[in-house]
């Protein structure tokens, strides 16, 4: 298969298994959405939406945010690690959109990589999933499939995004980047891999990668 033939697989795959794309991080605004995604650094979602409803029904706002104290809001998010960085994070952010934004999310990539704490991959999160922008934000699970399927070089998370921005259509960025997400944590997984389960990557995976996996099952056997 050519690059452009493996991605309509990948494609038409996604879009067969996943035509209604859950969000995974509960938010009801951009500003719960954008604090949601700092707390999702080195944090599983799971474990994040059992967090932010205790921190949201004390702050689900900039302007009551503030009225915490770093401290205060390190003890909440606590087990979402790393809680002194992403508390004064969350504290300074607040402040910046209170006094910046008249309190509102800032709808360029610009000025929400300029907050605290926020860097490329949560501003494309919030782009795409609070204002509809085309972004494609590249998580671990997209940073791995890009590579087994051959259609980036695994390098690291920038070129991933570049070679998936230019073989992916821009109308379909923010539906792929969730859809490759939920298809990494149920069919291709970093631990536990079921080749067998991963039509995507039997199908068109990176012979390297496909010769690796049979090696290493083979002498589990």
């Amino acid at each position: 298969m050519t690059k452009k033939e493996r991605a309509t697989f990948v494609i038409n795959t996604l879009k067969e298994l996943y035509p209604e794309i859950p969000i995974p991080l509960d938010h009801k605004d951009p500003y719960t959405l954008l604090i949601a995604v700092l707390l999702s650094a080195q944090c599983t979602d799971v474990r994040v939406n059992q967090i932010t409803p205790i921190l949201f029904a004390k702050a689900d706002n900039p302007y009551d945010m503030v009225k915490l104290s770093v401290d205060e809001i390190k003890e909440i998010i606590r087990p979402c690690g790393l809680s002194p960085m992403k508390s004064k994070g969350i504290h300074g952010l607040s402040e910046i959109l209170i006094a910046q934004h008249d309190g509102n999310v800032p709808q360029s990539f610009e000025a929400l990589e300029a907050l605290p704490a926020v860097g490329h991959k949560t501003a494309s999160v919030v782009m795409s999933q609070a204002f509809g922008v085309p972004a494609f934000p590249v998580d671990t699970h997209i940073h791995r499939l890009m590579y087994r399927w051959n259609l980036s070089n695994g390098k690291n998370v920038i070129q991933t995004e570049r070679d998936a921005k230019a073989i992916f259509p821009e109308a379909l960025w923010n539906d792929l980047h969730l859809q490759i997400i939920w298809y990494g944590r149920e069919y291709s997984p970093a631990r536990g891999w079921n080749i067998e389960k991963d039509i995507i990557t039997k199908t068109i995976g990176n012979k390297k990668v496909l010769e690796e996996y049979y090696k290493k099952t083979s002498r589990l056997i």
